[in-house]
């Protein structure tokens, strides 16, 4: 068999003023069509934030429960909230996103300065979240922006045993200021940092993107990709939407010759449980 690549797209955020970014996705209208775009070109995973009326991030239960019901109604994949929200929402609230009854959920692995602002993950509320996906029957994604985050992590599993599905995989959040570098030397040392098993994609921020895919590829590692984490193209181009990155993603996948990953050999890989309708198929038609 091929290897595959696991395309994720991250398509919104919590950082980016939808003034600053217009293709930005920031309406549940224009979040499902970005993610059938993004499925049609190779994407398996959505990353969701969620904007409220006046497109400020939100963690709003009501308002992210629909938007993970009609994902999951429009189109066929694994829809992954994010339990990070912006760095200002509460641990409360940010538990509470797991009652929108996702198939996966990122898990932060540690506090980490993030520009000027601090994203705090204590210990005790790490545990909580990865507890409550167990028992919620929900996939974590463990979130690792720097080095000593992974023993975090082989910390967390030894003690309080695997996640949902059994598999671990990571995503290293690379090229955030006050986390790890978005460079070959560092995805290669958190590589081997990995608990034994665990798969991992990797996420370049800004104009570590390009470096980053590279060496995730070249690693054996899958891809995350979005306008959460890049918003130029090329240096003066403004990215035009997120299915622009999702293809050129694609398309250095296929170079490397791991192809996108078809959306239930995702959900197989993840270990996700089917909470899809109609017997596993979105009711308006498979979207890539």
């Amino acid at each position: 068999m091929i290897p595959a690549t696991l395309l994720t797209v991250a398509p919104t955020g919590a950082e980016t003023a939808k003034s600053d970014a217009p293709a930005l996705p920031v309406t549940l209208d224009e979040l499902v069509r970005t993610a059938k775009d993004c499925a049609q070109v190779g994407a398996s995973v959505i990353h969701v934030h969620i904007r409220d009326e006046h497109h400020a991030p939100t963690l709003d239960l009501v308002r992210l429960t629909e938007t993970v019901a009609a994902l999951r109604e429009q189109t066929d994949l694994v829809v992954q909230v994010s339990s990070g929200g912006a760095v200002t929402d509460t641990e409360a609230d940010r538990l509470a996103v797991l009652d929108s009854d996702p198939d996966a959920a990122s898990c932060s692995m540690g506090t980490v300065n993030f520009g000027s602002d601090v994203f705090w993950n204590r210990w005790d509320f790490i545990v909580e979240l990865h507890t409550q996906m167990r028992e919620r029957q929900i996939v974590p994604e463990y979130e690792i922006f720097d080095l000593g985050q992974l023993a975090t992590l082989t910390r967390l599993l030894d003690r309080h045993g695997p996640p949902y599905g059994g598999h671990v995989h990571c995503d290293l959040v690379m090229g955030v200021p006050g986390g790890m570098p978005g460079t070959t030397q560092a995805l290669v040392a958190a590589v081997q940092a990995l608990p034994a098993g665990a798969t991992f994609a990797a996420t370049g921020v800004g104009r570590t993107t390009l470096p980053v895919m590279l060496a995730a590829l070249s690693a054996g590692g899958h891809l995350r990709v979005g306008m959460e984490d890049t918003l130029t193209y090329a240096p003066g181009e403004p990215v035009r939407d997120n299915a622009q990155l999702v293809a050129r993603a694609a398309g250095l996948a296929r170079i490397a010759q791991r192809p996108p990953m078809g959306v239930d050999d995702a959900r197989a890989l993840l270990g996700v449980k089917d909470r899809r309708p109609s017997g596993g198929r979105p009711h308006h038609g498979q979207a890539g």
